[in-house]
């Protein structure tokens, strides 16, 4: 269940959604959903509108067209930023590292959309920013200056500010982008247990494909802010599509029900060595 248990967790759907910079379109009538217990992946190439689509659902563009509703038919962008934010938060690529201040601190900030406005209380929030960091496996760091943290902690940190937000629907922007691969796996680990064991709706771009393949229950591969393909990571990461999108021979493989993809550039056109 979520983090503080809201009467609902609630599903996203993104309709014909159509956004532009100026006279350019980079995002037309694209359609698809978040639903709860679910993660969902944003795939494509640089330039192709993973991020722009992301930060549209999160209100940071207007759109030009197209709608953005919960499962109970409230408009997402006629919400109050109250209401917004008691039901969506998004992790944004990178978030500036405050100083002076904790990491429980920090944490707390995802608990301002539920405060009373008169009196500042959250009869929930002690609660909620422990859950918060002991998902993210930073309840040992809950007491020490945010600035003296890696790159890799500070990330986890913003994620559990977002999960103390408690919202039914969660946002990621590239989360692994510039971690290690420790980090990497522990970020995805979370982001999949949320969805599992809370029955969050996730909405997550990333880039490296093997990682929407293991995380992913559904997989939108976008192309020029258009959809390419969207469905199970087996029907929308083959050879075809890859190769389409990114304009490189993109090689798919499965074994074990693991998928597993490999661009083939003019330097490695020799199969894969076969681990002994």
């Amino acid at each position: 269940m979520p983090l503080t248990e809201p009467a609902a967790t609630p599903a996203l759907d993104v309709v014909d959604l159509g956004v532009s910079y100026g006279s350019r379109q980079v995002i037309g009538s694209v359609s698809f959903g978040l639903k709860p217990g679910t993660v969902t992946a944003l795939i494509g190439p640089n330039g192709s509108g993973k991020s722009t689509l992301l930060r549209t659902i999160a209100r940071l563009h207007v759109p030009d067209a197209g709608t953005v509703t919960l499962d109970d038919g409230a408009d997402v962008l006629a919400l109050s930023p109250r209401e917004f934010a008691r039901t969506i938060t998004l992790l944004a690529q990178s978030r500036p590292v405050p100083g002076g201040l904790t990491v429980r601190e920090v944490v707390g900030f995802g608990r301002h959309p539920h405060r009373s406005r008169w009196t500042g209380q959250d009869p929930h929030g002690t609660a909620a920013v422990g859950r918060a960091l002991e998902l993210t496996r930073t309840t040992e760091l809950a007491d020490r200056p945010v600035t003296a943290l890696s790159g890799g902690q500070v990330q986890r940190v913003w994620l559990a500010s977002c999960l103390a937000q408690d919202t039914g629907v969660l946002l990621l922007d590239e989360p692994t982008t510039y971690l290690d691969l420790r980090y990497q796996v522990e970020i995805l680990d979370v982001v999949r247990d949320l969805a599992t064991e809370h029955g969050v709706s996730v909405g997550v771009v990333l880039h490296d494909l093997d990682q929407a393949a293991a995380i992913a229950d559904h997989v939108v591969l976008l192309e020029n802010g258009s959809v390419l393909a969207q469905g199970t990571p087996a029907d929308v990461l083959t050879s075809e599509n890859l190769s389409r999108a990114y304009g490189v021979r993109v090689d798919v493989t499965v074994s074990g029900g693991t998928i597993s993809t490999r661009a083939v550039g003019r330097h490695n056109t020799a199969p894969a060595p076969v681990a002994s």
